[in-house]
């Protein structure tokens, strides 16, 4: 089985050989420091820790050129067609070799929404403010602004779909912190959701199956309104697991929510035995599937060698079928 069957398998509950694992993205520095913790060589690595080749195409869905006052008008919205160009070539990802695409058989997610704060421009606390008022005031224009952008993906991402069959499609969502998210489900759907759905249609078009969404805040209180429109897979990074526990998410939303991630970073800075806790919470899952466990974020080099080597020995055991 390679690691597209696999990953489409274990998703939809089907019957994988076994479940993937996805790299972290471990980074040279963290390679050079484990090497000076006994690590041979990081060829060694992969060959003790393999993992399922994954890939990410990512379209260039900003403005060009850039805005230097953001509109906040309709009238000012007369000028996105000349910003939004999904004719051009640059807005292609610099990973885009369609004849090496198509003759893989490692995991291909294309990355098609920034979620509702990036689209909307925001890149500091102004700009924020702007938008935060926005959303209140001019929800209309908010709304009509997330409408163009969310045809616009769609029309750039068919340019990708007509040359390449992908597995899955990630939107992306920064929308909050641990706290939970900074506008409420009854908005979220007003003014978000349905900017989607020309990439939700898409993706039905084209029989993808596995729609993702990346998120760094805890989002739990939107899932139901995700679940609504077809996003049903979710992937948390860095967020609180007192606030977004997987098996607890489980619990809540059932097989129709599938989950990527989920295992404690911390766990594995902190030593074996919140290793093999955090592995232990995670077990039930990969036993019913729908489940891809993997660590909720980029392992650094605080992240001592014996401690990851724990880490990757103990979930082989676990999860292997």
């Amino acid at each position: 089985m390679n690691p597209r069957q696999r990953f489409y398998e274990t998703l939809h509950y089907g019957t994988p050989d076994r479940i993937p694992y996805f790299e972290e993205g471990i980074r040279p520095e963290v390679i050079a420091a484990w090497m000076k913790q006994g690590l041979p060589s990081e060829a060694a690595l992969w060959e003790c820790f393999p993992t399922d080749k994954r890939e990410e195409i990512k379209l260039d869905t900003d403005p060009h050129p850039w805005f230097q006052v953001w509109p906040s008008t309709f009238e000012e919205l007369e000028s996105l067609r000349d910003r939004y160009d999904p004719a051009d070539p640059r807005r292609l990802p610099e990973n885009w070799h369609p004849e090496k695409l198509r003759a893989r058989q490692g995991i291909l997610m294309l990355r098609v929404h920034e979620g509702l704060f990036l689209s909307m421009g925001v890149e500091d606390a102004k700009t924020f403010t702007r938008l935060m008022y926005q959303l209140t005031d001019q929800p209309d224009f908010v709304r009509e602004f997330m409408r163009f952008q969310g045809e616009f993906a769609a029309a750039l991402a068919e340019g990708v779909l007509r040359e390449v069959e992908v597995d899955a499609l990630v939107f992306s969502e920064p929308i909050g912190g641990n706290h939970g998210a900074l506008i409420s489900p009854s908005m979220y759907e007003a003014l978000v959701l349905p900017s989607y759905e020309p990439l939700l249609a898409l993706a039905r078009r084209y029989g993808i199956k596995t729609i993702i969404c990346r998120t760094y805040a805890n989002m739990k209180a939107l899932i139901p309104s995700l679940l609504k429109w077809g996003i049903d897979c979710l992937w948390a990074c860095e967020v609180e697991q007192s606030v977004m526990s997987y098996p607890v998410l489980r619990r809540e939303f059932g097989r129709d929510l599938k989950l990527i991630g989920g295992i404690d970073l911390d766990a594995l800075r902190t030593g074996k035995a919140a290793i093999r806790t955090a592995i232990e919470a995670i077990a039930p899952l990969a036993a019913e599937g729908g489940y891809i466990p993997v660590a909720d974020g980029r392992v650094r080099a605080e992240v001592p060698y014996e401690n990851y080597v724990y880490y990757r020995e103990l979930l082989t055991e676990t999860i292997t079928r």
